[in-house]
């Protein structure tokens, strides 16, 4: 499982993210992009040290520094499910269809490109 396809399924709904320096924040994903930099709504920050915590309205954490994500088992399930049932419904399409690369293409004879009659395209001179 990619781990963009997860994220892109996690959207709305509740995360927790521990940053390489020990935080960790609590929240609802709201977006994300390619990099994984995600943004999070209605957010707890931990500090590192596990004392102090902040109750954030909105946060943008770069993705370089995130260490590890924790989404709901349930959610996993379902993106497992749903990427098998994608990958069954492509084979199945892709059976009945013949050759793969290059198939059908041209009209002619000898790859399809006819050469004009006269002296052009002999070679140089």
């Amino acid at each position: 499982m990619l781990p963009l396809t997860l994220l892109k399924a996690a959207q709305g709904k509740p995360m927790m993210v521990e940053l390489k320096n020990g935080e960790s924040f609590n929240g609802h994903l709201i977006d994300c992009d390619t990099f994984m930099n995600i943004t999070l709504r209605e957010v707890y920050q931990t500090a590192a040290d596990s004392e102090r915590f902040w109750k954030l309205k909105e946060v943008y954490i770069r993705g370089s520094t995130i260490k590890y994500l924790q989404v709901q088992p349930a959610l996993l399930d379902s993106v497992k499910e749903e990427q098998q049932k994608t990958r069954e419904a492509m084979r199945n399409n892709a059976s009945g269809q013949r050759g793969g690369r290059g198939a059908n293409r041209g009209g002619a004879r000898g790859g399809g490109r006819v050469m004009p009659r006269g002296n052009r395209g002999r070679g140089r001179g």
